[in-house]
């Protein structure tokens, strides 16, 4: 079968062997996996990381180990890939993302493959999905960004008719955006260089967006939350000086491994701004981003702008450097 794995020269596809099936375990066959920005500081050599790549696949179950019950040959499913201990002190603490088994769960060989194994780990802790008729596998390929986002609102003290500023209008940023129109959000900006992605945006609920390298010349800085869903240092000190005296700013995107913030930490503390980084989605998450997706009330299909097949995921990895058309890049069988 092929397999979309790192490679010295960033990222390549190779024909493999499928995964045996083990005791708890399922065998799902690809129908879709997007292409998340992770994956591409992975290939790039930025995230700081080694592994897999592909977290964010849907498929149909092709085999089930004899002691797993509730699924069978056939079955549509999304499945994610990290699952925390639900038993350790930093999970009793409501922290499971950060739970030390919470990265050492994952697919074998990952989601950018024919056919991907789902552990017992997984299966057993609530991580496969059964999805409804009505969602597409490209649209279940952002139930774990929608409910990275979900879980990242959820650890915010955000209410309706707060005021919010999104920083990084990709999927996640877009994502992201939308779930605070639907919460309420009472005044919503966004920011971002592409002028296509500012255009999206606008039309998925923001009162206005701006492009960051050219700011408004009286910027607003009473947001109640600001949300930095992008990897760029520049974003983090922006969104610190356009947060409200004890607001909060959600560190959302990712920083390259080494990353250092020059910002005064005086004036930080003076204003009481709340710096809440979040990572990652739980099973929480996961399920409450399939029902809104599958109830029609956050929609996702238009954001889906690229689809290449899995040979060509190299390809597709160059297609996302082209922000100016491109969103979200789904790779299929």
């Amino acid at each position: 079968m092929k397999v979309g794995m790192l490679d010295p020269a960033g990222v390549a596809v190779r024909e493999a062997k499928e995964p045996t099936l083990a005791g708890g375990d399922l065998l799902v066959k690809l129908g879709a996996c997007g292409l998340c920005g992770s994956d591409i500081e992975k290939i790039h050599g930025k995230y700081g990381a080694t592994g897999r790549i592909g977290h964010e696949p849907a498929g149909t179950v092709s085999q089930v180990a004899p002691d797993v019950p509730g699924f069978a040959p056939g079955d549509r499913v999304f499945v994610h890939h990290h699952v925390p201990c639900y038993n350790c002190a930093v999970c009793r603490k409501g922290a499971y993302t950060f739970c030390e088994s919470y990265q050492k769960t994952n697919l074998d060989p990952g989601g950018f493959a024919e056919v991907f194994r789902a552990p017992r780990e997984n299966v057993s802790r609530g991580a496969v999905l059964s999805l409804p008729s009505q969602v597409s596998f490209e649209e279940a390929t952002m139930i774990e960004p929608l409910g990275c986002c979900l879980d990242a609102l959820r650890a915010t003290p955000f209410e309706a008719g707060d005021k919010a500023l999104v920083l990084g209008l990709g999927p996640i940023g877009l994502l992201y955006l939308r779930l605070l129109r639907l919460a309420g959000a009472g005044s919503l900006v966004g920011a971002d260089v592409s002028s296509f992605r500012r255009q999206v945006a606008e039309r998925s609920g923001a009162d206005s967006t701006y492009d960051p390298l050219h700011p408004p010349s009286h910027p607003e800085n009473d947001f109640d939350l600001v949300v930095v869903a992008t990897s760029a240092v520049r974003a983090v000190a922006d969104g610190i000086d356009r947060t409200r005296r004890g607001g909060t700013l959600n560190l959302f995107g990712l920083p390259e491994k080494g990353a250092q913030l020059p910002t005064d930490l005086q004036a930080l503390y003076l204003r009481g701004v709340r710096i809440v980084p979040t990572y990652a989605t739980t099973e929480y998450g996961t399920r409450r981003a399939l029902d809104l997706i599958a109830s029609g009330r956050l929609p996702v299909r238009d954001l889906l702008t690229h689809r290449f097949p899995l040979r060509d995921l190299p390809l597709a990895v160059q297609q996302a450097a082209k922000v100016e058309e491109t969103i979200k890049i789904v790779v299929t069988p």
